[in-house]
C-alpha cells in the first residue's frame, strides 16, 4: 500500500516526502539523545545527593510507614536510636546512653524524614564552661584560708614538741594538697601559657624526688627516676607540674590496687628529634581510656578530674603528644627537640 502512495506521487511530491521523513528521522536522535542526556544528569544527580546523605554528620532516616526505605552511615551507626525517637514530636532533644541529639521530624508527601544531630560535643563543652566558672570561683575563695593555714602550721612547727612534729607535717601535707588542687584549678580555668627557657632534664630528677616525698600516702613504693643529661628548652614550671600529676596518679594507682611492693619509675630517650618521658607504675589498671584526658570526670577517690586534663593542655602548648600504655602500664609524653 505504501509502495502504491510512492509510485502515485511525482518526482517533487517524494523529494518533500523523503525530506520530511529524515527530518523526521533526525528529530527523533535530538530527541533520543537528549533523553539520554537527561538520564545521565538524573543518575549523577541521584550519585551526588546519595554522597550528600552519606557524609552528612548526622544520622538521617526516610520511612514509608514503618519500613525504612532510605538511611545512611551515620544511621546505621545510631540503629538503637530510632527506636527511642518520638516521631511525634517535630524538633525536641534526646539523651540517649550519654549522647545527647537533636531530632527533627519532617513529614512530606507521605514519608518521614527523621534526622539525628549528635550535639554531645557542644553540651558537653557547655558544662566545662559552667563547672570552669564555678571552679575558679572556688578557687579564690578556698586560696585565702588555705594560706593562712599553711603560715600558721610552718609556725606551729617551730614551736610544738619533737613528739608532735609529726602531726603539723601532716596538717601540712593536706593543706599542700588542697594548694596543688588551688593552683591547678586556677591554671586550667585561666588557660596555660608556656614560658620557655634552657635547662637540663637532669634538673627535673631532684624535682620528682620532692614530689614524691611531699605526697601523702601508706604504701610501700619504690622509686626510679632516670634523666638524660641533655640540655632542652621548655617551660621547667610546667613540665615539672607534668610530671608530678603523673607520679601522684602512679602513687594513687598503687594504694587502690593494693600492691605489696609498689614500684614507680621514670625514663626518658631520644628518639630520633623527639624526647619521650615515661612514667611507669604497677599498681591498678586504666578504668576509662575514654575518659583518660577528660575534664572533671574521675574514678579516683582522691582524683578531682582536672591532673591528667591540665597534662593535656600543658603539653598541647609545648606542641608535643601526650598518651598512656597499657603493657606495660605508663603514661608518656613527648617534646620535639628541633
Amino acid at each position: 500500500m505504501n509502495e502504491n502512495i510512492l509510485k502515485s506521487l511525482d518526482s517533487a511530491e517524494k523529494e518533500n516526502f523523503q525530506e520530511g521523513l529524515k527530518s523526521l528521522i533526525e528529530q527523533t536522535y535530538v530527541i533520543e539523545n537528549e533523553y539520554k542526556a537527561l538520564q545521565a544528569s538524573y543518575e549523577s544527580l541521584r550519585k551526588m545527593m546519595s554522597e550528600i546523605i552519606e557524609v552528612l554528620p548526622t544520622a538521617l532516616w526516610v520511612l514509608e510507614g514503618k519500613t525504612i526505605i532510605l538511611q545512611n552511615e551515620q544511621a546505621l551507626k545510631n540503629e538503637a536510636l530510632l527506636a527511642h525517637i518520638d516521631t511525634l514530636k517535630a524538633n525536641y532533644e534526646l539523651e540517649y546512653e550519654g549522647r545527647f541529639f537533636i531530632i527533627k521530624n519532617i513529614n512530606h508527601e507521605g514519608k518521614l524524614i527523621i534526622q539525628a544531630t549528635d550535639i554531645s560535643d557542644e553540651k558537653r563543652n557547655e558544662r566545662l564552661a559552667s563547672m570552669g566558672s564555678v571552679a575558679a570561683h572556688l578557687a579564690h575563695e578556698i586560696r585565702n584560708p588555705i594560706g593562712s593555714i599553711s603560715l600558721l602550721a610552718s609556725t606551729l612547727f617551730s614551736r610544738t614538741e619533737l613528739k608532735n612534729k609529726h602531726i603539723v607535717l601532716e596538717i601540712q601535707k593536706a593543706t599542700s594538697r588542697v594548694e596543688r588542687i588551688v593552683n591547678s584549678t586556677l591554671l586550667f580555668t585561666k588557660g596555660v601559657h608556656i614560658n620557655s627557657r634552657d635547662f637540663n632534664l637532669l634538673e627535673l630528677k631532684d624535682e620528682c624526688e620532692q614530689i614524691a616525698h611531699s605526697y601523702n600516702f601508706n604504701a610501700e613504693i619504690d622509686f626510679s627516676f632516670e634523666f638524660l643529661d641533655l640540655k632542652i628548652n621548655a617551660d621547667k614550671a610546667l613540665i615539672n607540674l607534668v610530671l608530678q600529676n603523673l607520679i601522684y596518679n602512679a602513687i594513687d594507682a598503687i594504694e587502690e590496687s593494693e600492691t605489696q611492693n609498689g614500684k614507680i619509675s621514670i625514663k626518658s630517650l631520644l628518639k630520633e628529634d623527639e624526647l619521650i618521658i615515661k612514667v611507669f607504675d604497677n599498681g591498678a589498671s586504666i578504668k576509662d581510656e575514654k575518659a583518660v584526658f577528660e575534664a572533671f570526670k574521675t574514678t579516683k577517690l582522691k582524683g578531682n578530674g582536672l591532673g591528667l586534663s591540665l597534662c593535656k593542655q600543658i603539653i598541647n602548648a609545648h606542641n608535643g603528644k601526650i598518651g598512656f600504655e597499657k603493657d606495660p602500664k605508663c603514661f608518656y609524653f613527648s617534646l620535639s627537640m628541633r
